[in-house]
């Protein structure tokens, strides 16, 4: 059996559809709403099976990887967010790249020649890399009216992905990738499955229409904070409301907090555009935390830890 384990946002979605309309295969999806990381630990291996993981952390993998990698299971490893060290084994070929300015979907871009650059760009898109996206574009002879129409497509895969659970979001990811992958040109879901893509747009519209009325909680000399509702609307557009702060004010740094149904925030950074600081450095010194440079998160921050942490990001990105 092949295990196809992937993050439920854009990125991961659509750089399994570069893989799977490459390399077609039967496999098992495995995958949960963008911020459940730790998705290996749902694989069990056989003798024989094989195993391919998208952008998920491999350091919150890594106990499960490790167990995965003993019983010699082929594994390909394809991310770019905060990895830590790479266990060395012959059965895994990791393609990992921690660099700010890249995501899984152009790193399976470049592992596949390019087979599909489209879903490139709209996991890339989704990602918030808005000039590598276009670069992936290039040569496509597309309209700007197209490129735009794969740009929503990608933000509206990505704020998809977002929720405390499965019930949180208007499709799972496995039935959203399910939806995409018989399509090997985005542009053809999109008049094709008029439906399903106006949902998203519609729900994302009416969402987001709530977060920009939002004030924010703090505001620093180099960056705000933002406290969300305790709603299912908040869970969904906190990662795309970061993006959109970041595109409109790029020199601050911003933290978009949801409250989870325990005593616990859900928090969403983003770092300045430019910053040499990584939003991941700061979220990792909480439990629960990670990411990459330019956009990170936690999971759980205890209200114990609230004080600590709006002390911190004030601090962190002072400078």
């Amino acid at each position: 059996m092949h295990f196809d384990v992937f993050n439920g946002d854009a990125d991961g979605i659509c750089a399994l559809l570069q893989l799977r309309q490459t390399f077609p295969c039967d496999s098992k999806l495995v995958t949960g709403v963008k911020r459940e990381i730790d998705l290996l630990r749902h694989v069990s291996v056989k003798d024989g099976d094989t195993v391919s993981v998208l952008d998920i952390s491999l350091d919150k993998n890594r106990v499960y990887l490790d167990s995965i990698l003993e019983k010699k299971t082929q594994v390909l490893y394809v991310d770019h967010h905060y990895a830590g060290e790479i266990p060395l084994a012959e059965n895994l070929n990791a393609i990992i790249d921690e660099s700010a300015n890249t995501s899984t979907c152009a790193l399976m871009n470049c592992h596949l020649s390019s087979s599909r650059p489209l879903w490139a760009a709209v996991g890339t898109f989704g990602d918030n890399l808005k000039e590598l996206a276009m670069k992936q574009l290039e040569g496509s002879g597309l309209s700007k009216s197209d490129s735009d129409l794969l740009e929503e497509l990608g933000v509206y895969i990505n704020y998809n992905g977002y929720g405390e659970e499965l019930s949180d979001l208007h499709y799972s990811p496995e039935k959203l990738y399910k939806l995409l992958e018989p399509y090997d040109n985005p542009l053809n879901f999109i008049s094709d499955c008029q439906i399903h893509f106006h949902k998203l747009k519609d729900s994302y519209r009416s969402d987001f229409s709530k977060a920009l009325m939002q004030k924010p909680e703090r505001s620093f000399e180099s960056s705000k904070l933002f406290i969300l509702p305790q709603e299912s609307w908040s869970r969904r557009v906190v990662g795309v409301f970061g993006n959109h702060l970041t595109n409109t004010n790029p020199n601050l740094a911003y933290a978009v907090l949801v409250k989870n149904s325990e005593d616990s925030y859900k928090v969403s950074v983003r770092a300045p555009k430019n910053s040499k600081v990584k939003a991941s450095d700061l979220c990792c010194k909480f439990p629960s935390g990670g990411g990459r440079s330019a956009a990170a998160g936690i999971n759980k921050l205890h209200q114990s830890d609230f004080d600590e942490f709006i002390k911190r990001f004030e601090g962190f990105f002072g400078t």
